[in-house]
């Protein structure tokens, strides 16, 4: 389909957005497709569904469902349609035996109009992979890293990740910009492809009838751009519709754009929906060098991580309101501050100003009061600022007004666009209008394009065509006439302040000369401070949604449940190493310390007999430990850098267990002013649980607590272990210098992602990964690694031969395994150190200093 404009039409970009994309009368190849009535009638086949069920459309018109599926299939696909909870609702259906006769697909059900639609696609039976089980650690991985950056920082690991998940050549995190365009702020490519990072795309790239349908369909794959797709018969139906193809998952593909792929050098791509609070923020948009089809499964787990980074997103920015708000809450006291000996605001104009401006950025600024003008900075003159004032009076009352483009809307500006191109405009009254007025100047910037953003015009047969640019390369544009535009904080900023204006004109007014205005003022400052506490009362109730029940955000509460279930985790592991029998409590300590000290937990002192705990008061003592580290971490003693804690275990007179708890050298100690879950743990857990006592004391030099295990639950007790012998001590605390290249060779996605990181943060200054013995063999072929880590086990095959491979090469190496089989390898490869899974970097280094002592070596 060709888009042609009539030659008395204007030609623009705009010409796209008529383009009828949501009904192709095609499918794409890979998939084939039927539509029944409301009950289960056949009305319309895409011509390929004779190869998979050997009827033609001609045979299928008309027939009932039950003459093509078998009675199950019927059964659960009805269940599923009694499942849709919207309009837009798809239930998908994975590895379905679909007509009871062995072959395997993947299927998708919604409902267009009146039509059922159900599409199949072959899938492959013999993954078994569980690709939505990556999700959860792949945005866990995305939130630590909000700790490390803004947005931009997310986006970076989230295309990482994705391009991990579904084996796509290049993954771009594309943000929409509020004029349409869109920028590219990450990526992640083959190192043979050209960056597209930082680039810009006009909004006429994406239609806005292609947005709205992205809002619609969250995940759009195009498997091939030169297929030519299937037909979808009738393609009209009796009342003379087209089949709407808005939600279907293999709908076939504008020619424009697939000409517009195709320019771009693109085979095959797929674009995934970026939420956040119910808008299109931007996409994940994929492209591939060479036709691809993933299947239906991996499609929809990767849609599933767009939607939980869309909430990450939302979280991350929801973060930085909420530090503005405190930024303009302090605006606020240092006004009214200002003002409080009664001073107008034009004597205190200069103070003002600058308070304003520790919030706001501007180059100039304008206080208008009944007509008088008082200005600071680079500004339009007076005479240029009441025709703006009066153009200002145009604009929505009660709003802040703000554009980084004033001449466009306001022509006289052309005459001092050098000091003045952006203003962002704040009224403090409503009769007359008085304002504040922040200017910006001119701001002379270059934009990097994708390609010439204006598209070609071919003349053609039937009049003028639009068709997609064919240069992509980078097209570099100066735009003047441009402030710096006002960003999301400044603006939000901007409307507490006037806010916070109208609070001080109100005070400010003269009561005999303006009881009117007065009035009017007062009543308008009332419908703003309950717009203003309205809203915060919503964020208040969205706060309380996803905060725990007493009252942590979102990210603590996920922090200290997650902290609570790991340290139950330790414990677990702890006991099962053991076979459930009794475990040390001074492993059980050393392990919760060194999860939050690491190279620190030296600051924690153990002495006296080690003790053997039965499993049953094992996991209730190593989650009192846990709040006890944490609490010394985040208020006591190890929350500064001098501070330590001192522990000594003893045996009572029956048998029982103490272990006595002293902080020295932190911060001064108050007792807690509330109780809330991890007191109640520390408090009263041992003695709930096991009859134990619990003495907590908040002295001010440091915390001090005794706990007591009674002594059915001590199994016996250890004496302390003798001393490492110094050259062993010596290589343990040696320092780990990892250079070079490595390879990791793990066939889980998010644990060679974990495995590449943590060798990188060792100091490997590249890491090559394989999934398979085979990738692993074909790596060494090219490439000869400074060390390696091999997970033992690889779903149906074992690293032994990437072993053998590594020793002929002379390479040291490290086993990793989640199993039993370290014994099979060891008596093979005695030289080689094996690490239990889940490992971190400090696990990593020990390995490496066994390596290093046993002569293996690690790294050049």
């Amino acid at each position: 389909m060709n888009i042609h404009v009539s030659p008395d039409e204007p030609i623009d970009l705009t010409n796209c957005d008529r383009e009828p994309i949501h009904v192709p009368g095609r499918i794409q190849s890979f998939g084939a497709l039927l539509a029944f009535t409301p009950d289960w009638l056949v009305v319309r086949a895409s011509e390929n569904v004779s190869a998979v069920l050997g009827l033609s459309f001609d045979d299928l018109a008309g027939r009932e469902a039950q003459d093509i599926f078998p009675a199950k299939t019927i059964h659960d696909l009805r269940g599923r349609l009694a499942m849709m909870g919207h309009a837009d609702a798809v239930e998908r259906m994975f590895s379905v035996d679909l007509l009871g006769d062995g072959r395997i697909f993947d299927v998708a059900l919604h409902l267009s109009g009146q039509a059922i639609v159900v599409e199949m696609e072959v899938a492959d039976g013999k993954d078994s992979s569980d690709y939505t089980s990556y999700i959860r650690p792949m945005i866990e991985r995305i939130r630590r890293g909000a700790q490390d950056g803004g947005v931009e920082a997310l986006c970076r690991i989230a295309a990482r990740q994705v391009k991990a998940l579904i084996g796509f050549d290049r993954v771009m995190i594309y943000q929409f910009a509020p004029d349409g365009d869109g920028h590219v702020i990450a990526e992640a490519r083959e190192p043979r492809q050209t960056p597209f990072l930082g680039l810009r795309y006009p909004a006429s790239d994406i239609p806005k009838q292609a947005r709205a349908l992205y809002k619609r369909s969250l995940l759009r794959i195009i498997s091939d751009v030169n297929d030519a797709g299937v037909p979808v018969q009738p393609v009209l139906d009796t009342r003379g519709q087209p089949l709407d193809l808005s939600l279907s998952a293999t709908r076939a593909v504008s020619p424009i754009h697939l000409e517009y792929l195709r320019n771009m050098g693109v085979a095959a791509s797929m674009s995934i929906s970026i939420m956040v609070r119910g808008e299109l923020w931007g996409l994940i948009a994929c492209h591939h060098d060479s036709p691809r089809v993933i299947s239906y499964e991996l499609r929809s787990a990767a849609e599933l991580f767009a939607q939980l980074f869309g909430f990450v997103i939302s979280e991350s920015e929801s973060d930085t309101a909420r530090e503005d708000e405190t930024q303009a809450r302090l605006l606020h006291d240092r006004i009214m501050a200002d003002l409080a000996d009664g001073r107008s605001i034009e004597e205190n104009f200069e103070p003002f100003a600058r308070a304003i401006k520790t919030v706001i950025d501007y180059t100039g600024i304008a206080l208008i009061t009944d007509g008088r003008v008082q200005t600071l900075g680079r500004t339009p003159t007076a005479d240029q600022i009441k025709p703006l004032a009066r153009f200002l009076n145009t604009t929505a009352v009660s709003q802040i007004f703000s554009t980084d483009r004033l001449s466009r809307l306001h022509p006289p500006a052309d005459d001092y666009t050098g000091v003045a191109s952006g203003i962002l405009a704040m009224p403090v009254s409503r009769k007359p209008r008085d304002y504040i007025v922040l200017f910006r100047e001119e701001f002379v910037r270059s934009v990097d394009w994708g390609g010439n953003p204006d598209k070609p015009v071919e003349v053609g047969p039937n009049g003028v065509r639009l068709t997609p640019r064919k240069s992509f390369d980078a097209w570099t544009q100066e735009v003047y006439g441009q402030s710096k535009p006002w960003t999301g904080p400044e603006l939000r900023a901007a409307e507490s302040l006037r806010i916070t204006l109208l609070e001080v004109v109100l005070r400010m007014t003269d009561s005999s000369n303006r009881e009117r205005a007065r009035s009017q003022e007062r009543q308008e400052l009332l419908i703003a401070e309950l717009n203003h506490r309205v809203r915060n009362i919503l964020n208040l109730i969205r706060g309380l949604i996803s905060q725990s029940a007493d009252g942590r955000t979102v990210s603590e509460f996920t922090d200290v449940i997650g902290g609570r279930i790991h340290a139950l985790a330790r414990a677990h592991d702890q006991i099962t190493n053991e076979d459930w029998t009794p475990a040390s409590v001074r492993e059980l300590i050393e392990t919760e310390v060194s999860a939050y000290l690491g190279d620190d937990s030296n600051r924690v002192s153990i002495v006296g007999p080690d003790a053997l705990l039965q499993p049953t008061a094992f996991t209730t003592l190593s989650l009192v430990i846990h709040e006890m580290v944490t609490n010394a971490v985040k208020y006591g003693a190890l929350s500064n850098s001098g501070g330590r804690v001192d522990m000594a275990l003893r045996e009572t007179g029956n048998g029982g267990l103490v272990i006595d708890w002293r902080e020295r050298g932190g911060p001064p100690v108050a007792a807690p002013t509330r109780r809330g879950f991890g007191s109640t743990i520390t408090e009263r857990s041992l003695a709930y649980e096991l009859k134990g006592t619990s003495e907590i004391t908040y002295d001010m030099t440091g915390v001090r607590a005794r706990f007591e295990i009674p002594p059915d639950f001590v199994a016996s007790f250890l004496e302390g272990g003798a001393a490492p012998a110094p050259e062993e001590a010596a290589r343990e605390t040696a320092p780990i210098g990892l250079s070079g290249t490595a390879l990791v060779v793990e066939d889980n996605m998010i644990i060679a992602l974990d495995a590449e990181d943590l060798l990188g943060s060792l100091g490997a200054s590249a890491v090559l990964t394989a999934s398979t013995t085979a990738e692993a063999l074909a790596l060494l072929d090219d490439t000869v690694p400074d060390m390696a880590l091999l997970d033992v086990n690889l779903g149906n095959e074992t690293s032994e031969r990437v072993a053998d491979r590594l020793q002929e090469l002379g390479v040291p190496f490290i086993f990793a395994t989640g199993y039993g089989d370290r014994i099979s390898l060891a008596d093979k490869f005695p030289d080689a150190p094996f690490l239990r899974k889940p490992y971190d970097s400090e696990m990593i280094r020990q390995a490496l200093r066994v390596m290093g002592g046993q002569g293996q070596g690690q790294g050049s």
